[in-house]
Parts: structure tokens; sequence; C-alpha cells
């Protein structure tokens, strides 16, 4: 049994660890009332907020793994004080993380844009990576395009850092990718976490299972290494009468990537692994499609988990060496940046023009 440390920083790790746990439990209506959650692996969960209303909401994370950084309301997406904020309690989060014993590999789920989980996280991992010698990965929200400078240019900056801590690998999902997935801000966004969620449980039962065909963390820890240490989910769920075949594509198309990217052109290595009732699971098509992806990017590790009774479902885990995508979101955010400094400069121009003006002057009464 893998003993796995999940943490959830800022409001939107706080959201998807929520939605983790809540799928842990069943997923149902009442599921926020039983009273242990259905974990293959020994999975301690850890949430970490300044912003004591953003704990206060999640409704699946028990009390106690629900940490407070007491400083006023949240750091108001300033990285900067984020940062100060981080150093001043980081005795008090490591301690935390401490007491809940040794594990063989963490996960860090956050946003990039806003301002505790964008300017914690980095940090975080950077005195984990000093102090431990499993794997860390971070799962890295990217945001709507739309949402303002202060985010882009704090997405920017947040994931140029943690690219350059020794995190052992990135996983990105994009919400301005995913935005169809509701019709309004709050359905999207309780639509992405779920989805951010279903994945990634897909993933800790797969590497903690016995399988027919095996993938374990060994082969995680060597595909995420690969290409640029980023990579992405995809996901498919088979219908009635659908060819594995087709569902392993469907996983490998923009429906069902958490983050756009052309997987036969952009990834360097990947893992398929396939979940469902025998009946559904023809070798040959399975090894047909990995082959062809195989072609295509190099290794591809694959494992198969029969579920008696189960329509068929396929994760895949795509590693990038390059990605188009990511080139235009740095473009957009250097945009942001610039456009910050330009308001600065010509607020700072106008208060030295009316100091100039009103020089020698004295009020009139």
């Amino acid at each position: 049994m893998l003993n796995i440390l999940l943490l959830g920083v800022g409001q939107c790790g706080n959201r998807i660890l929520d939605a983790v746990n809540h799928l842990s439990l069943g997923g149902g209506r009442f599921s926020k009332y039983y009273s242990q959650q259905q974990y293959a692996s020994n999975v301690q969960t850890i949430a970490i907020n300044t912003a004591l209303n953003d704990l206060k909401e999640m409704k699946h994370t028990r009390a106690k793994d629900r940490v407070h950084i007491p400083y006023l309301h949240g750091v108001g997406a300033n990285r900067n004080i984020g940062k100060q904020c981080f150093t001043e309690n980081r005795d008090m989060l490591l301690r935390t993380i401490e007491e809940r014993g040794n594990f063989d590999v963490a996960f860090v789920i956050t946003s990039a844009s806003g301002g505790t989980g964008s300017s914690f996280t980095p940090s975080l991992i950077k005195e984990l990576k000093e102090r431990y010698s499993f794997p860390i990965y971070a799962i890295i929200v990217l945001p709507f395009r739309e949402e303002g400078t202060l985010y882009m240019q704090n997405a920017a900056f947040c994931l140029q850092e943690m690219r350059e801590t020794s995190v052992n690998g990135i996983i990105l999902v994009d919400n301005q990718f995913l935005k169809q997935t509701g019709k309004d801000i709050k359905t999207a966004y309780d639509g992405i976490n779920r989805m951010v969620a279903e994945r990634f449980l897909f993933l800790m039962r797969a590497l903690d299972s016995e399988m027919m065909m095996v993938t374990d963390l060994g082969d995680f820890n060597t595909l995420m290494a690969s290409g640029a240490r980023l990579a992405t989910f995809g996901f498919a769920k088979g219908e009635r009468d659908q060819s594995i075949k087709d569902v392993i594509k469907h996983s490998m198309s923009p429906r069902g990537l958490l983050f756009s990217m052309l997987p036969y052109k952009e990834a360097v290595r990947a893992m398929i692994i396939i979940q469902g009732d025998k009946k559904y699971l023809d070798i040959n098509e399975i090894t047909d499609e990995v082959e062809t992806l195989s072609s295509e990017v190099g290794h591809v590790f694959k494992g198969v988990l029969i579920r008696n009774k189960e329509q068929p479902q396929v994760l895949t885990v795509l590693s990038l060496s390059t990605s188009e995508e990511l080139d235009k979101f740095y473009r957009a955010a250097i945009d942001a940046i610039n456009k910050e400094k330009e308001q600065k400069e010509k607020t700072a121009s106008q208060k030295e023009e009316a100091s100039d003006l009103l020089k020698g002057m004295e009020p009139e009464y």
C-alpha cells in the first residue's frame, strides 16, 4: 500500500482537494456523512489557506485536515505578501506535515494565479524537497485569460518558479481550455474540479492496484522525469458497444484532456491505464493503439485493471517536451505584465505633473 500525501493550497487547491475527498466517499448526495474515505492507498490530506472562509466552504474535508494561516483575510493576489506570509509560518506548516508520517509520494494542488496558492507552493515544495527524498508532483491550474492582468502575471511567475525548483513534475490544468464545462462560472469551476478529482483518483487507484498489465509509481516517476517535466491528464469513459480503441483515442481528444496539446506531436512519453470488464478489453485493439502512440512519442507505459461488469474507462498521462499552448500563455502573461507596468508609470507621471503644477502655490480660502 502506498503512503500518499495530498496538499491543497489556496482556494482552488482546497476546492479540488474537497472534490477528491467527496468522490473518495462515493460522490453521492449523503456521502459527506460517511465516516471514512474509500482510498485504495493510505492518503493523508491537508488543506492550507490564509483565507478562513475558503476553508469553511469545504464540505467533505475533515476539520483536522484544514490548516488556517492567520493573515488578515488572505493575501489579496499579492505574491510578495504571500511569500512573506509563508516564511513567517514555514515551521508550523512543516511540523504539520511531518506529524502525518512517512510518505512514498506527495501531490500539491493549487492555482497558479491567486495569492496564497501561487506564492506558497513553490516555496513549500522547495522546503519539502530539502527535507525528504520522496517524489513531489504539482497539479497546477492556469487561469481563465479574462480574469485579469494580476492573475496572468501571478501564473507566469508561479509556473516559472515551480519549474526552477526540484519538483519531480508538473501536471497542467487549464481553466481557459476547460471553460466549456459549465454554462456559468460556478458550474464551470465545479465541473473542472470534479474532472481533476476524477482523474487523480483513477491514477491513485492504478498506482496501488494489482493489474493484468502493470504500471506502478516507478513507471509514473520515469514518465514525469521526461521532456520538460510537464504533463497533463486525459480521460474517457466507454459507451455501449464502443470499442476500447475508440475509448483510448477519446481520452487524448480535446474533450478528454485537461490542457490543450497535440498528443502525437508534443508528447515524449505516455501512460495509458485501462479499467473495465474483460469482455470490453480486446487485447489486439489495445496493443494496436499503444503501438500507434509509441511510434510517435516513444515509450508508452500501459496498465489494465479488471473490474467486473464495468464499462471501460481510460486514463492517459502525457509528458510534454514543448507546448505551443504554453508559449501562447507566456506571451499573454508578458502582455499583462507590461500593461500593469504602463498603468503604474502613468499614475506616477500624473502625480509628478500635479506636483510641478502646484509648486509655489498656496491654498486660498
